[in-house]
């Protein structure tokens, strides 16, 4: 098998744009301010990009409104062509793409390639979606007339995106919102705007007209996103991050009644009965918790796993955790990298400390390494208390608490003990108890003895404090439309 080469990273920094993609042009932040952008392996900057003002969000609006016309007038066809193009071409640089992913997230390269793979999909699956917005036609019930249904695109739109998967983020927003006929305005996480500003290339490159993607980076995110929901010209907003920030955000699209989709935080239990697999269930809680290093919205954030397997699947589970080699994400043989930065890494210790401290007993791991970068060992807690805080709080780092319990209601029920309800996991050899235990789940995706739910043809999306709408499938395009009924008789 062919080994992949990666380019040398300087040349890679050094062909991603500076400057906010506005109107088609790539200009300087009106006051000239920039964001230093760190390598959370190394602590160094190794990148400075434009940050946008206030009124470079607004005039982001206003080329995305200049724009919204003629875009929505485009041939679903062609509209889906040009987003086919965008995957072609990030396929074709798709090492580039996972190494700057590498270097500004501080994911694995494995990690990287897997998100750019993923990223790239949602640009395929939308550009096949573009031709199906359907609508409907009915006779109305007394016979009078008929009952026509259109769905159509919902205008500008604000799109905010985390640094956790800042590629596939911006693509399952703006690969929907194009395909529906919208213009946006996408302001990356300032820990990590090269890989928008890497997508806003590739888009240019693949045809998209001048205005209808717009990326403003901008460490003012609070000020610049607030003012452009506050723009009338906005008419939707779809932000991924915390709940807290969701909450805020929510407030402010109030104010002029901004459809909104968030999808937010999470805290994702992990269920593991007598009859499972124990080896699967081990690989899943891997991949659950492990994937990009923990720090997902859909992580595995607490295990349950019932008595009478719990020590084997602990001991397991800590096995091949404490086998993971830690160290700079580019690195061959390397599979856990740093976090994001130095307030993520202090939160995971002290939600740690906090366990220990209650009396969690530390299987493995349990400490940050003395080392440069932002790391954290992997960790696995046993005998974790219910009053631990890491039971509460989303830890989006690599550390995971096992918790026993004895009967399936008491699963359940613990595992629904949360404000949030994004995903949860469950291992069983029980076809009916798995389907039992998946409807009673308070959340909006079940992995079902499965590690991973995310697909760029499934929606994606929470219940309670985890979001509003969805994000892939059909459905990910029709929140980017409004559905308009038309009276008539014929």
């Amino acid at each position: 098998m062919t080994q992949t080469v990666s380019p040398p990273v300087d040349d890679v920094l050094a062909a991603v744009p500076r400057g906010l993609f506005i109107d088609g042009a790539w200009v300087e932040s009106g006051d000239g301010a920039v964001i230093d952008v760190v390598d959370p392996a190394t602590e160094q900057v190794v990148a400075s990009v434009a940050s946008a003002t206030v009124e470079d969000g607004l005039a982001a609006v206003e080329a995305a409104q200049r724009a919204l016309p003629a875009w929505a007038k485009m041939p679903p066809r062609e509209r889906g062509e040009i987003l086919r193009r965008a995957f072609e071409l990030m396929t074709a640089r798709a090492e580039e793409l996972a190494l700057l992913d590498v270097v500004e997230n501080g994911k694995t390269l494995v990690d990287a390639r897997g998100e750019v793979a993923y990223a790239a999909e949602f640009f395929r699956w939308y550009a096949e979606e573009a031709v199906r917005l359907h609508g409907t036609v009915q006779t109305a019930p007394n016979g009078g007339n008929r009952i026509l249904t259109l769905r159509q695109p919902i205008g500008v739109a604000v799109l905010v995106t985390p640094w956790n998967f800042p590629l596939a983020m911006a693509t399952r927003k703006i690969g929907p919102a194009l395909a529906a006929g919208c213009t946006v305005v996408l302001k990356p996480a300032s820990e990590t705007p090269l890989s928008a500003l890497a997508i806003a290339r590739i888009l240019e490159e693949a045809g998209v007209p001048a205005g209808v993607v717009n990326v403003v980076s901008s460490k003012r995110s609070g000020a610049v996103v607030g003012a452009m929901v506050d723009d009338p010209r906005v008419r939707k907003l779809s932000f991924t991050g915390s709940t807290e920030v969701g909450r805020v955000l929510l407030e402010r699209a109030a104010r002029t009644v901004v459809s909104c989709a968030m999808e937010l935080g999470g805290n994702a239990p992990f269920l593991v009965f007598d009859d499972a697999d124990l080896d699967a269930a081990v690989d899943g809680a891997m991949i659950a918790k492990m994937r990009n290093g923990g720090e997902a919205c859909t992580a595995a954030n607490r295990f349950y796993v019932q008595a009478g397997i719990a020590r084997d699947f602990t001991e397991a589970f800590a096995a091949r955790m404490s086998a993971l080699s830690i160290g700079p994400g580019h690195h061959d043989g390397v599979d856990l990298g740093p976090l994001v930065n130095a307030e993520s890494r202090d939160k995971v210790a002290a939600l740690v400390a906090d366990a220990q401290q209650t009396g969690a007993r530390t299987v493995t791991g349990g400490q940050a390494p003395q080392r440069t970068g932002f790391f954290y060992e992997p960790t696995v807690l046993g005998e974790v208390p219910g009053n631990a805080a890491l039971l509460r709080e989303e830890i989006f780092g690599p550390v995971a608490p096992v918790v026993t319990f004895t009967e399936e209601a008491e699963a359940v029920a613990a595992a629904n003990d949360t404000e949030f309800g994004l995903v949860s996991y469950v291992y069983t050899g029980d076809l009916a108890r798995g389907l039992r235990v998946s409807e009673a789940l308070d959340s909006g995706m079940v992995g079902l003895n499965r590690g991973v739910v995310s697909d760029p043809a499934a929606p994606f999306g929470g219940t309670k404090q985890s979001g509003l709408g969805r994000e892939g499938g059909h459905e990910g395009m029709l929140e980017f439309t409004e559905e308009k009924y038309v009276a008539t008789d014929w």
